[in-house]
């Protein structure tokens, strides 16, 4: 309730009533219209006082000069004695009188600036009517109050919610809105429909209207005719002080009815916060269950492993986890926030309504849903490990498949044709010298071959590997892999069976040519070097370091190091060929240029050699393009670790600081609000960072770097930390404001609620949120509680733990102290309460009829409770009689509410 000042400094300033002439006339007291209707209303308003006493005024600026009526009017409204009147006829007997009565006034708190008790006595119009005012103001409206408002808002209320049902009514102010006389006569059909038959009333018939009104009013509610129809609709505005002064006589004439309001208003206040409760119930059950389906949806891609065991494959699933990430998993943890914030602030609400605690259907608890969230995020890790793993392991796959082809297609252009050489019978129509050089050529193959071993063994190394790796094409690997050892080893028998054959015809076929067998034995290792020097030009290969690029970059160099005496060794064979040139022309030797010895000609070695000549600057392009591939791998390290070593310190920083302000007991709690939300504004603002970063270490796995060596934070920590860090500042936001709430609500004082969260920090030494019980029992002892040391101290402190851990967890949390000490300190409703409540609107009866809950509560909370309310069974109930007395008992118990 507003205090006795509070309703004249809310009409006329801090000064009270006319603090300066050019008040009145701003105030409208100057129209002649409206103190015309004021001189008749506040007579009317006297004389209806007055006439208890025996007596009435006529002239309401004459009757009340000599203070004597003044007095008396006084005496009359207040039920007080007011000091004794000087009976003299001097002009200073009647200010005396006068200050007597203005003095009785300024005793009731009301301020009268610029009233004087010689304005009064000289009869002063204005002043007159304005302390007058002030009288009905202070005597008949103050103590008008309809929740919380000031009186004339709460009467303004009143009529606005008597008057709702009916038509053409709408109550805004009081002035416009009684001027067709319909908001009077709602007023009285709504406490007396017997009175005034509304709904033969027209909005066309004022005059009528207010004549009907004024007319019943004063015949059956004993108010006199305060207001003059006439001049109330050919006043463009009536006078509001006039209307409120009559208005205000209909509230204390139907003030028995306001019993039964106040009794609804109680009503529809627990009806309120019921029906609020079950809205946040429903919801969370609504978000539950959706955040539930969602993570039983998303588990079982996650758990997944399969692949179609391609490297596009598993790189379009990377991306799809990617895409899953920043886009799909963001709104859920939202989500799942919003429900820890709308599960808090029920709890905080049915305890502060004094309701049991809300127990979410099985499977929907707070627990269940942080389990099922970890589930997800330990999928989620294992999920992208899987990815990555699989990632490397078909990237090596593909790499070996790759040179075990190229290798594979070099051998078997090599072996083509030498099974048909091998089982050729060509010696056995050779003349001596050509047997002899198909012998040398043989041995030459042999060597050749027998250089070609270490080929054959790296090629079914290759194919045991990509075994071993679950290549997805082993099938063709195999077969081929199978062809080659086959085919090596048929070589091998005919190698043995032809070298047989040629050691049976040496014996008759001695000349050899020496010059065509020092070609061939030199030509074939320098061409086995020369094709390996091309395999290993053309060689691919996959580094992921500086270290396996540089040390690639220091085998080249050591191979650029041999091209000396490799050319060395090329001019020597070129120079047997030479030889070989002159000497067949200087001898004319038929078929002398034929080496028999070798397959191997000058072109062939001129042709390799011009092409490993020409492979070396291209294998220098090939790794200064790789070297500066890893220089940017290395950049992008480093641009993620210095990211990332500045991104991980400023998360902790951050949540320190938000459980420091948590744990804080300075300033007040909306202190504390405004610096968590502004901890929250400053997290968002520094989202850009975290999305940079995202960038970085996207390009960082489109690189395929999967190690830094660099820092220790990976992105999935920063991730879990940013989340932790939203949600640490929405639940401590959620807690105070659930304290705000509790001490708003329960009227507990910033001094209260600091010494509450002093006393709990004080013995909360490791800062974890919750006292265990002898901390407790300390915490208690600290603020007042005198609990003793035998038996029944240790009951009485069990029996406070029962309350503060109803759960036996062996801790009492700070909202649950907080409570605990809120309930200890404030008062709130009760069963019994709301039952006299229904009492009163049941007009004492033990049943409560459908017609009366409609008429006294709003629409909406009358079928709330008309649907819930069981039917009443006792003794002399009526048809439709409800248990209010069971229903409101199960507000406070153990229901389905």
């Amino acid at each position: 309730m507003m205090d006795q000042n509070g309703m004249y400094a809310e009409e006329y300033g801090e000064n009270g009533y006319m603090e300066q002439e050019e008040e009145w006339e701003r105030e409208g007291l100057l129209d002649p219209a409206w103190e015309k209707q004021q001189k008749k209303t506040f007579t009317a308003w006297c004389n209806s006082h007055l006439r208890k006493a025996g007596t009435a005024i006529e002239s309401i600026e004459d009757d009340f000069r000599n203070g004597l009526k003044l007095m008396l009017l006084l005496e009359v409204i207040s039920g007080e004695t007011l000091p004794k009147p000087d009976r003299g006829k001097m002009r200073f007997h009647k200010i005396a009188n006068v200050n007597k009565a203005l003095d009785f006034i300024a005793s009731k708190g009301v301020k009268l600036v610029s009233i004087g008790a010689e304005e009064i006595v000289d009869g002063n119009l204005k002043m007159t009517l304005g302390m007058i005012w002030t009288i009905i103001l202070r005597f008949a409206i103050q103590d008008i109050s309809v929740e919380e408002m000031t009186a004339k808002e709460g009467l303004l209320l009143w009529c606005q919610r008597k008057t709702a049902p009916y038509k053409n009514v709408n109550v805004q102010n009081f002035h416009l809105s009684f001027k067709d006389g319909l908001a009077f006569c709602a007023l009285i059909h709504r406490h007396r429909p017997d009175l005034i038959d509304y709904s033969r009333l027209s909005k066309d018939n004022p005059l009528e209207n207010l004549n009907t009104a004024f007319d019943v009013a004063e015949k059956y509610l004993d108010i006199p005719r305060m207001l003059d129809p006439d001049d109330l609709i050919n006043t463009p505005k009536p006078d509001e002080r006039a209307i409120m002064t009559y208005v205000s006589c209909y509230y204390h004439a139907f003030q028995g009815a306001q019993q039964a309001e106040t009794a609804a208003n109680r009503i529809c206040k627990v009806l309120k916060v019921n029906q609020e409760n079950e809205r946040l119930m429903e919801e969370y059950e609504r978000l539950a269950s959706d955040l539930l389906e969602w993570i039983r949806r998303t588990m079982p891609w996650l758990a997944s492993r399969h692949s179609d065991s391609t490297l596009a494959g598993v790189q379009k699933k990377l991306e799809e986890y990617r895409t899953y990430r920043r886009k799909h998993k963001p709104p859920r943890v939202e989500q799942k926030a919003k429900l820890e914030t709308n599960f808090n602030t029920l709890q905080t609400k049915l305890r502060l309504s004094n309701r049991p605690a809300y127990m979410p259907t099985e499977g929907k608890m707070v627990s269940d849903i942080a389990n099922a969230w970890k589930n997800l995020e330990l999928a989620e890790k294992a999920f992208e490990e899987w990815l990555l793993a699989e990632t490397m392991r078909l990237e090596r796959l593909e790499h070996l498949a790759q040179k075990f082809k190229h290798k594979a297609d070099t051998h078997e252009e090599w072996t083509r044709g030498k099974e048909e050489m091998l089982q050729s019978q060509d010696y056995r129509s050779c003349r001596l010298y050509e047997l002899k050089a198909l012998k040398k050529k043989h041995e030459a193959f042999e060597s050749d071959l027998a250089a070609h071993q270490d080929r054959v063994e790296q090629i079914a190394a290759i194919a045991q590997e990509l075994n071993t790796l679950e290549y997805h094409d082993c099938v063709t690997v195999n077969a081929r892999c199978q062809r080659i050892c086959d085919q090596w080893d048929r070589l091998g028998a005919l190698t043995q069976r032809r070298r047989q054959a040629l050691d049976d015809s040496e014996r008759v076929l001695e000349k050899i040519d020496l010059l065509h067998l020092e070609f061939a034995k030199r030509a074939a290792p320098f061409n086995n070097w020369l094709d390996g020097a091309r395999e290993d030009l053309v060689d691919m290969f996959i580094v992921h370091t500086m270290e396996e690029i540089q040390g690639l970059i220091t085998a080249h160099d050591q191979f650029k190091a041999t091209l000396g005496e490799a050319d060395k060794e090329y001019n020597l064979i070129v120079g047997l060929v030479r030889d070989v040139e002159g000497l067949v022309n200087q001898y004319q030797i038929a078929n002398g240029l034929e080496n028999p010895y070798t397959t191997l000609t000058s072109r062939d070695l001129t042709a390799k050699w011009s092409d490993v000549k020409t492979l070396v600057p291209a294998r220098d392009q090939t790794l200064a393009m790789e070297l500066k591939k890893q220089q940017n791998n290395e950049m992008l390290r480093r641009q993620f670790a210095e990211k990332a070593n500045n991104v991980g310190p400023w998360i902790e920083k951050q949540m320190d600081a938000v459980s420091a302000i948590g744990m804080s007991i300075s300033g007040s709690l909306e202190e504390q609000l405004n610096r968590l939300k502004e901890y929250e504004q400053a997290v968002y603002a520094y989202k850009p960072h975290i999305e940079e970063l995202e960038k970085i270490h996207q390009a960082v796995q489109e690189s395929m770097i999967f190690e830094n060596r660099y820092t220790n934070y990976t992105m999935e920590t920063l991730r879990v930390g940013w989340e932790q860090l939203l949600t640490s500042i929405n639940r401590n936001i959620n807690e105070v404001e659930n304290q705000i709430l509790t001490r708003d609500s329960k009227g507990i004082t910033q001094e209260q609620l600091t010494e509450f969260r002093s006393s709990f920090n004080h013995f909360d030494k490791n800062r974890t949120g919750r006292l265990a019980p002898e901390e407790f029992k300390s915490c208690l002892v600290s603020i007042g509680y005198s609990i003793g040391k035998d038996r029944q101290g240790e009951l009485d402190f069990q029996r406070i733990l029962a309350v503060v851990d109803p759960n036996s967890t062996g801790y009492v949390q700070f909202d649950a102290f907080l409570d605990f000490m809120t309930r200890e300190n404030t008062d709130t409703d009760t069963a019994e309460q709301v039952i006299d409540s229904f009492r009163i609107l049941a007009s004492d009866k033990p049943y409560i009829l459908p017609d009366e809950l409609r008429r006294e509560l709003p629409p909406d909370q009358a079928e709330y409770c008309i649907q819930r309310m069981p039917p009443y069974k006792g003794p002399g109930a009526v048809p439709g009689a409800l248990d209010y007395m069971s229903f409101s008992t199960a507000l406070y118990g153990e229901s389905d509410l």
